[in-house]
């Protein structure tokens, strides 16, 4: 045994804790990482965080270092940026991203981080996960180039979607979100921005991250004849309705799930999940991600911080944790 370690842990759907354990000795093919900030991936832990895992979903819903079983007590979490402190030479020292849940401290397979350029900044590095989700679903669904492409739903992935769309040549994105605050940080993406109802038609692709029906609906309306929408959002156990009277059957569209358990299918003999989340830390280089970091808290504000995360009342994109000496 090699070190005390505190971790986060919902006890039960709206009540999180910090708990104590002991971390085990690292093996020869293992790594210590000390934790140095997290990210909170407001969609998917406010929905867990609230017990909104659906019975027959708990078992695919698992994160990869997940603890305890919906709908709780579970350790969730999976934007972990740390330091390795024991491990192979070629990894010591080194700062690393990982698919961990907020802790301290803690030790995986070496083969469970991946380095982060060092012209990347911890606090951006967070959001390695949010856009390997977004590098997955335009290997979904690639624009072509001069494209007209909608994203609905200004959240993080959202948000790292409309940044990736951006930089393709010739391409013109807009950003759609109810909250018209939202339209300062599609600028600082370099997207358009418009409220639900000022969005243009005749769209390519749509790409729909609002996890919300009328979102959804919002993004079938929006399409341009035989067009597709990308859905990207996780619905818990919510059910959504849509109406497919109108132009749904006549114009040919099409609804199509992306997620990032696995790669897509256009890539997936040429790409690992490694390659893409390697590919996802060289694009964090860029800086306008740094506008979808809208807030932070010390790891042991964490349990009163998520419960205003997961209601709403703490607005914002990012929420990141800082991780100091004394909390380590």
């Amino acid at each position: 045994m090699v070190d005390d370690t505190l971790a986060f842990w919902l006890r039960e759907p709206g009540v999180g804790e910090i708990r104590a354990s002991v971390l085990p000795e690292p093996g020869p093919d293992d790594v210590l990482v000390r934790t140095r900030r997290t990210g909170v991936s407001r969609g998917t832990e406010g929905l867990v965080f609230r017990g909104g895992v659906p019975a027959a979903q708990r078992d695919t819903m698992r994160a990869p270092f997940q603890e305890g079983d919906f709908p709780g007590p579970v350790k969730y979490g999976y934007l972990n940026v740390g330091v390795v402190e024991r491990g192979p030479a070629r990894l010591r020292g080194r700062t690393v991203f990982c698919l961990y849940p907020h802790q301290t401290a803690y030790v995986v397979p070496a083969e469970a981080v991946t380095v982060v350029p060092e012209d990347v900044p911890a606090s951006r590095a967070v959001l390695a996960g949010t856009v390997e989700t977004a590098v997955n679903a335009l290997w979904d669904a690639p624009p072509l180039l001069g494209d007209r492409v909608t994203v609905v739903g200004a959240g993080m992935v959202g948000c790292c979607v409309a940044r990736l769309v951006a930089r393709i040549p010739g391409t013109r994105v807009t950003l759609v979100d109810v909250d018209p605050s939202r339209r300062i940080v599609a600028a600082a993406l370099g997207a358009d921005f418009a409220l639900p109802g000022d969005a243009e038609g005749a769209q390519d692709l749509v790409v729909h991250a609002s996890a919300t029906a009328a979102g959804l609906q919002r993004s079938l309306d929006l399409l341009v004849a035989e067009g597709s929408v990308l859905d990207l959002s996780w619905y818990g156990d919510t059910e959504v309705t849509l109406s497919l009277g109108g132009a749904f059957h006549h114009d040919r569209l099409r609804i199509r799930a992306s997620q990032v358990g696995t790669v897509a299918a256009a890539r997936r003999g040429t790409r690992t999940t490694s390659d893409r989340l390697e590919l996802a830390l060289e694009l964090l280089r860029d800086p306008a991600f740094d506008v979808l970091l809208t807030s932070s808290c010390a790891f042991h504000e964490l349990p009163g911080v998520m419960s205003r995360l997961a209601d709403g009342s703490l607005p914002g994109l990012c929420h990141t944790v800082t991780y100091d000496e004394e909390s380590a």
